[in-house]
């Protein structure tokens, strides 16, 4: 029996879906499985070709003629014989490959498989509908954390760049943070809308110019952000080893590491991958040497880091021992405790379980922790550095009121400006009104009026 259309689709799901989420640092694609779908494509077209050369021969030609089931090519067999094939030598993404699948040749021609694929090689393990819930439950997960991390991000930014009181070097520096953030869930959402938006599509195979300028500008978003988290650690490094240091002195510095680095290091990854390895979407990593100019860069960047993040973390120790720092030893500890959790965000320490381990180790962890987790980055920074800041709470109540209370005023005045013309126009109809005296009189004159009239008529 042939592969079922609705197993082999939910396998060709499963490719993808291992694509889209095995995900190192950076997010890129971990590309076996592209390999697996090429090794099959190439597997069927060896096939057509043998049973083409059957057809030509058929004078020939066996019994049971050479036989594509969509996994494996039967290569054609006599009466009486029967196929084995070891999982191993079907796909190695099945979780057991010590098993065999068996095929008699009949007169009749093939024999159903015995046992079937999902059967010998485990295959029923992973249920579709445990595939599609896992696929749909990750793909939630992280599309609510980068848009959650977009929103705050850029409500972040606009209170830092409209609120003059925060312009300092300190907050362009968490802005330029905030602003990589936005550009890697933004390359998150642009990469997902032109490699997977089109569920017919083979990305394996993809290779457009829309595809390679998502990829191109996803990896400088990453590069970015990156390097602004490290931008970030030497500031704070800055600040608690130099007390007494021009802190606008060294800002363009920072400006030439956080958005030049990553534009050089992209360039020349573009470069090389356009004359010397032009495949694909450029999402792969089979080209070791390629992969390093991304790779290395971001690890290197994550060793200093973490390297700056243990000394910050000796100097906050040192500093809670000082004599002039009241409080016991378990305040201190509290308040080192605190102190750590909020530079773990800031210094993107999370990155560091995996940074050192082989790619395919933990990956179901990986992906949780990089991909799941990861998404919510920029809206914890952005809590914990904006939102959260008692300055910034202050700033924003006392905005909040002054403008409650020109609302206020403005209301008032209104008020008044309606109560005046109320009562001007009262007075004026009160004094137009004519008193008893001047209406006699005005009597009497229209009487006078008539009479004379009346007088000269007759006349």
């Amino acid at each position: 029996m042939l592969l079922s259309k609705h197993t082999w689709a939910f396998r060709t799901m499963l490719l993808i879906l291992w694509l889209h989420h095995s995900t190192w640092k950076t997010g890129d694609a971990i590309h076996e499985e592209c390999s697996e779908v090429a090794q099959l494509k190439t597997a069927q077209e060896h096939c057509s070709q043998a049973r083409r050369q059957e057809l030509r021969n058929n004078s020939t030609a066996p019994v049971c003629r050479t036989e594509w089931d969509e996994i494996w090519c039967w290569h054609g067999a006599d009466v009486g014989q029967v196929v084995n094939v070891s999982c191993f030598e079907v796909s190695q993404l099945f979780d057991k490959n010590y098993g065999f699948i068996y095929r008699n040749c009949t007169t009749t021609g093939w024999s159903d498989l015995y046992p079937s694929y999902e059967i010998a090689c485990k295959f029923q393990d992973i249920s579709p509908e445990n595939g599609m819930t896992y696929y749909f439950t990750m793909t939630q997960v992280y599309t609510a954390g980068y848009a959650t991390s977009l929103i705050s991000l850029i409500s972040a930014i606009f209170v830092f760049t409209a609120l003059r009181k925060f312009h300092c070097t300190r907050n362009y520096i968490h802005i330029n943070l905030f602003s990589s953030f936005v550009l890697r869930a933004s390359a998150v959402f642009i990469k997902d809308a032109v490699l997977f938006t089109d569920e017919t599509q083979d990305h394996c195979s993809m290779s457009t110019a829309s595809c390679k300028a998502a990829v191109a500008f996803f990896q400088f978003s990453i590069l970015a952000n990156y390097f602004w988290l490290l931008v970030e650690g030497m500031y704070l490094q800055t600040l608690l080893a130099l007390t007494f240091v021009s802190q606008k002195k060294y800002f363009w510095w920072y400006i030439l590491i956080g958005w030049g680095l990553p534009t050089t290091v992209l360039t020349i990854w573009v470069l090389v991958r356009k004359l010397y390895d032009d495949r694909g979407c450029w999402d792969d990593t089979e080209v070791a040497l390629n992969w390093w100019i991304i790779k290395g860069p971001i690890t290197a960047s994550l060793l200093v880091n973490f390297i700056i993040f243990i000394n910050v973390i000796r100097i906050l120790v040192q500093k809670l021992k000082s004599p002039g720092v009241g409080g016991n030893d378990s305040s201190h500890f509290m308040r080192l405790a605190k102190s750590t959790l909020f530079l773990i965000p800031l210094f993107g320490m999370h990155y560091m379980v995996f940074a050192f381990l082989p790619e395919n180790a933990g990956e179901d962890a990986r992906v949780f922790i990089e991909l799941g987790l990861g998404s919510f980055q920029g809206f914890v920074v952005a809590l914990l550095y904006c939102f959260l800041n008692g300055e910034v709470q202050a700033e924003l109540k006392k905005r909040l009121w002054k403008w409650q209370m020109q609302g206020y005023l403005s209301y008032s005045k209104r008020r008044r400006t309606l109560f005046t013309e109320s009562s001007t126009i009262t007075q004026i109809s009160v004094l137009e009104k004519s008193s008893p005296k001047e209406q006699v009189s005005a009597d009497l004159n229209h009487s006078v009026s008539a009479d004379l009239n009346h007088s000269v008529s007759a006349v």
